[in-house]
């Protein structure tokens, strides 16, 4: 009965030491999930730094386009800036 049993547990001890080891220092690994996982938490912030640049770059694309606009509005409203080729036309009410 001894020597039936001898084998089942090297079987199982080698079962457990190879779950072990993978579980230690193969892919999928407890350092390998750490350091995805810093990398994920890395790759975030440069993900947000990122974004806050793009819309940076955004208000600052639509403030060139909307401002220039808004200051050509404006100099015709207060000081009657006309283009070039282009008749003012004034209505009193």
């Amino acid at each position: 009965m001894f020597t039936i049993l001898r084998p089942i547990h090297m079987v199982l001890i080698a079962l457990l030491v190879v779950l072990q080891a993978q579980l230690w220092f193969g892919r999928g690994s407890l350092p390998d999930v750490m350091r995805l996982r810093q990398q994920l938490k890395e790759q975030k912030q440069h993900n947000q730094a990122a974004q806050l640049a793009n819309e940076r770059l955004g208000a600052e694309l639509h403030d060139l386009k909307d401002g220039l606009e808004m200051v050509e509005e404006r100099a015709r409203a207060e000081i009657g800036m006309v283009k070039p080729n282009e008749i003012f036309v004034q209505i009193a009410r």
